[in-house]
């Protein structure tokens, strides 16, 4: 292999621009979450028409990302990891900024539907090219900048929501991700993709994905881990407007829980990350998180049920919700080289978009046994929580794995 690529330190380009881009990704992408109602009252909506079309655009968005891991995670692993890149990044800017300019839910649906499919590739190819480039030993350090560097993209769309009007707000979005595609121009790719491309293999096929049970059921255990993570914010955090309402809780900003469960995010990938590495274990660290994320989820209804500000449990379940570095790390280190960005770019895709399933889950269950709101996202959580922790206990320990290897 040529070593003159594989960094040792974490403070190295690769790190650098795929943090920066998932800064800027993870900042277009919960735009919409920050600025749902102001956007769609500025366009006339009124009462549960918010509600309703705020999760309809949400659910859109997600399917787009779905849809954009599959094609992205494709390319990348056919024809690079840097060649996807260029295409997804100019798409969502062209997508954010077009939206400035919408007037209707209609076209406002279409544009968060492209956004979607190109901010999906940005977080699968950017992950497996920092791991791909890193040593075996310190791999973990790159990702762990990433995706705090993506958590802190994530506080800064929140603290512009008290600043900026939302149109101008997704006009800078557009162009920060110029920018990026800028940076990106001096982008390499990873050495290990190009020696396993002159082998001639088969790259990029989701049959080769699924034709080993271990191996899709690997895939799928993969997907599950991350789910959490977005039934809080996307549910959890983004719905506290509506949950505030029905518990008569007075005083929330949903800027304010948004803030914090990011910034809780944060400084939990960065110490999940760290005591990956110490502990050299990505399970052992996966699961304590997970626990942790069960307690502030509970701890999050005691508060609904009392009337309380949630501000606090926000931040703590940010803070258990702060396993990502580890578990996008310890998804590229299950699948060889041949279907690593496939594998990365649609679970971390998937896990985002399982909203799409999660919204009508939590209204079936508030319909089918006559529960309010908070009932419904209680019982959806249960199950979301019991299966990452079920799918975490069975994967493999990965800490050290090779990853120059190929699937057969």
């Amino acid at each position: 292999m040529n070593t003159d690529k594989i960094y040792h330190s974490p403070f190295n380009i690769a790190v650098l621009v795929a943090g920066i881009g998932f800064f800027i990704d993870a900042f277009d992408l919960f735009l919409f979450n920050v600025y749902r109602i102001p956007s769609l009252r500025d366009l006339g909506l009124s009462g549960t028409e918010l509600t309703t079309a705020g999760e309809k655009l949400l659910s859109i968005q997600m399917a787009g990302m779905m849809i954009g891991g599959i094609i992205t995670g494709i390319i990348a692993d056919k024809k690079g990891r840097v060649t996807v890149l260029y295409g997804s990044i100019l798409l969502y800017s062209l997508a954010n900024f077009a939206n400035a300019y919408v007037h209707d839910v209609n076209t406002y649906a279409v544009i968060r539907l492209l956004a979607g499919v190109g901010l999906a590739g940005e977080l699968g190819s950017g992950i497996t090219l920092v791991s791909e480039s890193m040593s075996i030993e310190r791999r973990g350090y790159g990702t762990i900048l990433v995706a705090t560097l993506g958590a802190l993209g994530a506080v800064t769309a929140g603290l512009i929501g008290d600043v900026l009007p939302w149109r101008h707000a997704f006009m800078a979005a557009g162009i920060a991700g110029g920018i990026l595609l800028v940076l990106r121009l001096r982008s390499f790719e990873s050495s290990m993709f190009m020696e396993a491309k002159t082998l001639g293999e088969k790259r990029g096929s989701l049959l080769i994905l699924f034709s080993s049970r271990k191996r899709a059921l690997k895939y799928v255990a993969c997907i599950l881990m991350g789910v959490p993570i977005w039934y809080s914010v996307g549910l959890l955090i983004t719905l506290s407007p509506e949950i505030a309402k029905a518990h008569h809780i007075v005083g929330l900003k949903l800027s304010t829980c948004f803030i914090l469960f990011q910034v809780g995010i944060s400084a939990g990938d960065l110490s999940s990350g760290i005591l990956s590495q110490v502990f050299r274990s990505r399970k052992k660290i996966l699961l304590a998180f997970m626990a942790m994320g069960v307690v502030a989820t509970i701890c999050h209804f005691v508060s609904i049920g009392k009337g309380e500000q949630l501000s606090i449990t926000s931040f703590f379940m940010g803070l258990g919700c702060g396993y990502l570095s580890v578990f996008v790390t310890s998804t590229a280190e299950h699948f060889g080289t041949n279907l690593r960005v496939t594998v990365t770019a649609t679970v971390t895709n998937f896990m985002r978009g399982a909203l799409v399933l999660l919204i009508p889950l939590h209204q079936f269950f508030e319909r089918v046994f006559h529960l309010d709101l908070t009932g419904g996202l209680m019982v959806t959580g249960f199950i979301v929580w019991g299966l990452a922790i079920l799918s975490a206990s069975l994967l493999s320990e990965t800490f050290g794995k090779s990853l120059a290897y190929t699937e057969v």
